[in-house]
């Protein structure tokens, strides 16, 4: 069950009206990285999610919190949108600040929202749910969690230095040290995990049905030997189970694939026979 608190978790109000800069802030709010891509993506973990309850209880409380960002940034740029030059262009053009306003607004943010935010991201691509994972396994969702982190902090923080206004860098400013705690509550949680089940996920797969002669094989395909350096080309593996080997220019263990020529009915470019293939790929 759901409550909605009419209460912002934080302040949401700039200074003075920016349209342009409301389509900016759209990115973290629609964008791939943005707030309602992991309010969503922490939802469906937890709901998901078959296991100890504190983890459980982790994903929900921190998506739940990730949709009180979402009304945040829905109310900012509404706000940001408050009395925006909207007119037409002749008159715009007349005074060349409200003309570049008017030139970089998005339009839809007039036309289609009512001057409010939009599921969509700063050039207008909708918000789509391919956007988010839930894969049943923790610590690989974890991992991409702590990407997400990652990737919606750097943008907040480019947002922050595009902007002068006091108001607008205030909730950044929060919602940045929001996304310094969960990258912190991630790593945690992937630590916690790794102790219980190394780092290699899935960690119940038998490793004796894997090919386990390649498993710390550093294969070095970029024509250069820079890579040799790495900590990944050499010395104990980082889960501890193997020996790091570097191998430039490897050879390839298969040969030259042949498949057979297709079927009339499909239609394809015709071919010479092949003299040298063997009767049963003919």
């Amino acid at each position: 069950m759901f409550y909605h608190v009419d209460q912002l978790q934080y302040n949401a109000k700039p200074s003075r009206p920016d349209a342009v800069y409301a389509k900016k802030l759209q990115e973290i709010l629609g964008g791939q990285f943005g707030e309602i891509s992991v309010a969503l993506q922490y939802m469906f973990q937890g709901w998901n999610f078959r296991g100890e309850e504190k983890y459980r209880d982790l994903l929900l409380a921190t998506g739940t919190e990730e949709m009180a960002h979402v009304e945040m940034l829905a109310t900012m740029i509404a706000r940001l949108l408050d009395n925006a030059p909207i007119g037409d262009q002749e008159a715009a053009a007349k005074d060349p600040v409200i003309g570049a306003v008017l030139g970089g607004m998005n339009p839809q943010h007039a036309i289609v929202s009512g001057l409010g935010a939009m599921p969509a991201d700063s050039v207008g691509n909708p918000w789509t749910a391919s956007y988010i994972n839930a894969s049943g396994n923790l610590l690989a969702d974890f991992r991409l969690n702590l990407t997400y982190e990652s990737q919606g902090r750097l943008q907040a923080v480019r947002l922050y230095e595009m902007t002068t206004d006091p108001g607008v860098k205030d909730m950044l400013s929060f919602l940045i040290a929001r996304d310094t705690m969960h990258q912190n509550q991630w790593y945690a949680a992937i630590c916690e995990l790794e102790e219980k089940e190394n780092i290699v996920v899935p960690s119940s797969f038998p490793r004796a049905l894997e090919k386990q002669e390649v498993a710390y094989d550093y294969y070095d395909l970029s024509g250069g030997t820079a890579s040799k350096a790495g900590r990944w080309a050499s010395g104990p593996s980082m889960d501890g189970l193997g020996e790091f080997k570097y191998y430039h220019n490897p050879k390839p263990f298969g040969k030259i694939p042949k498949l057979r020529p297709a079927p009339p009915y499909v239609h394809n470019t015709m071919l010479p026979k092949d003299p040298h293939m063997p009767p049963h790929m003919m």
